[in-house]
């Protein structure tokens, strides 16, 4: 009998006179202005019998919902495809906090009608030693230039002044770091610990402050990290004295947000379908578009298509591992399976015949993602413990570690005569395969050293959760590798929190403004509908601006002198 893996599909290129250019209307930046929904709303019913337009949206987390959420009220037919994990994806894994210039984010909810949010928080910082760091709610404090607030009114326990000093030199690299893709290629090859070393910066700093700060927002050591996604992901949170404000989901995100916000979508038409894995697309030939979108055996025709899920999501479409027994037993079933679904098998390695074909996709498998882990636990009594999240490091060089006091968090846990915790552990690579009651040893000694009461605590209950590969890993030179929001095929869009753009947003924030951007680029594409309106971030203060001018300037300067491309 004929093996599966014999079976190949061959895609033609597509003559580039027949592939469809956006309108200079998207271009132009329209997608970051507010328009009259009115003026569409009117359209529609002037055309009750239009056949609406179809969009088929792949991941329903921030940045999916938040194309399906626009184009549901621009009038688009919308189809939003979830995976196993239930729509929303996994719970609250990865940045559970929402920052202060979360401003998007805040729109959304006040739009949908929630109240999903503590108030602001205070937050702090562990080492071995104890308490390392408090963070106030620094919008209540009177506003000091950048970056003199967030230096003078945190409180430092552990570390003298000369060693909070050591931060100011690492201005001028924030200053030189301005989103662009100069930038961006500039520092993306160094590490953030050689970043941090090149400006000076103390190694007990370095050890007990900025490390876990890294691990919180890039769940990867330093020595792991980009200098580029440091850079970005630090000055998103700290241009601003009250940027490092946060506050937390009541309870889960999907609880709270999503739960409501996909019923409100649902009734506007949005069709969720959950549990499907997409095996494949198909290509028009003429246009080089996407015409339909497969999970299995089931076909879903589109318009237009987002894919808005994670690295190591797209990186399974891309290329579809198969045992050589799976393959032996989906030819028995049906040897035009690889045809069917729009792939190539060879090898017992099932890959996407249409991604496969572009640069581009190719380039996404040599990206990388991040394992977490998450421990909740009930002890069987009351435990005083004084913040409602807390970074920790130095207990362990492998992995970083946040935990929340979630009595004073969520709702449901506010009355409980017990205290609940939960630690999350980021690049957890060798914890995952350890059991839980060795996970749990090891969490309740961590939290033993951060809070001395936990001690003479007992776990009446746990719940061990595990997500290998579910958060993004902003690597050193993994810029190139990464996508932006247009793809190589006409109506092929992307969204994400590792999908290239200039809005300057990060972690959840920056998936949902992606999710919008994505959604403008299908109204551009079909001509149909109003653009979103995108608050941008917040402009830079005058110093902070007047200090970058400069430096633009040097930069314009310097390579115009000889041999300036010359050395590395």
């Amino acid at each position: 009998m004929m093996s599966l893996a014999s079976w190949s599909l061959t895609v033609m290129s597509v003559p580039q006179t027949k592939r469809r250019c956006f309108s200079s209307r998207y271009r132009s930046g329209f997608r970051c202005s507010a328009d009259d929904h009115s003026s569409n709303d009117n359209n529609l019913k002037e055309s009750p019998n239009k056949k609406k337009k179809k969009v088929v949206v792949v991941g329903s987390g921030w940045a999916g919902l938040g194309a399906a959420h626009h184009l549901c009220n621009q009038g688009f037919d919308v189809t939003v495809l979830g995976g196993d994990d239930g729509f929303g994806g996994p719970e609250d894994v990865g940045n559970r906090g929402y920052w202060y210039p979360y401003k998007n984010i805040f729109s959304l909810v006040d739009e949908l009608g929630i109240k999903p949010f503590t108030s602001w928080t205070k937050s702090a910082q562990y080492s071995e030693e104890g308490l390392e760091v408090e963070f106030p709610t620094f919008q209540d404090l009177p506003q000091l230039p950048s970056p003199l607030g967030t230096l003078f009114y945190t409180q430092f326990f552990q570390l003298p002044f000369a060693d909070r000093f050591t931060t100011l030199p690492l201005m001028a690299a924030a200053i030189d770091f301005d989103n662009t893709d100069i930038a961006w290629r500039k520092y993306d090859p160094i590490t953030a610990r050689e970043l941090f070393k090149r400006f000076g910066c103390s190694e007990r700093l370095y050890k007990n402050v900025i490390g876990p700060l890294l691990q919180v927002g890039l769940f990867a050591p330093p020595e792991q990290s980009s200098a580029a996604a440091t850079l970005g992901m630090l000055y998103y949170i700290l241009a601003h004295q009250k940027d490092f404000n946060i506050l937390w989901c009541r309870g889960t995100v999907r609880e709270k947000i999503f739960e409501p916000w996909i019923d409100s979508m649902k009734t506007k038409g949005c069709e969720f379908i959950e549990g499907r894995k997409v095996t494949g697309f198909s290509v028009d030939e003429e246009t080089g578009c996407v015409s339909s979108v497969t999970c299995g055996r089931e076909t879903y025709n589109a318009d237009a298509v987002i894919l808005a899920v994670g690295i190591s999501t797209l990186q399974d479409l891309i290329k579809n591992r198969l045992t050589p027994e799976q393959s032996v037993e989906t030819s028995l079933v049906d040897p035009l399976l690889p045809i069917l679904l729009s792939t190539r098998v060879d090898f017992g390695i099932m890959y996407s015949a249409v991604l496969c074909t572009r640069e581009e996709f190719l380039k996404v498998l040599n990206l990388d993602s991040i394992d977490v882990l998450t421990v909740k636990l009930w002890l069987d009594r009351k435990v005083s413990i004084p913040y409602a999240s807390n970074a920790c490091s130095g207990f362990d060089d492998s992995f970083g570690w946040t935990f929340f006091h979630l009595n004073m968090i969520h709702d449901e846990h506010k009355d409980d005569p017990v205290t609940v915790l939960q630690a999350d552990f980021y690049y957890a690579n060798e914890l995952l395969p350890q059991k839980d009651e060795i996970i749990v040893a090891k969490a309740i000694s961590y939290l033993s050293k951060c809070v001395k009461d936990l001690e003479n605590a007992a776990v009446t209950e746990k719940e061990i959760k595990r997500f290998p590969n579910s958060l993004s890993h902003f690597f050193p030179g993994s810029y190139k590798y990464m996508l932006r929001g247009s793809t190589s095929f006409p109506n092929l869009f992307m969204a994400g929190d590792w999908i290239i753009n200039r809005h300057g947003s990060w972690a959840q924030e920056k998936s949902f403004v992606t999710g919008l951007e994505a959604a403008n680029r299908v109204v551009d594409y079909l001509e149909e509908g109003s653009f979103a309106k995108i608050i941008p971030v917040e402009d830079d203060e005058p110093h902070i601006e007047a200090l970058r001018i400069l430096n633009r300037r040097f930069n314009e300067v310097q390579v115009q002198l000889p041999f300036s491309d010359y050395f590395l």
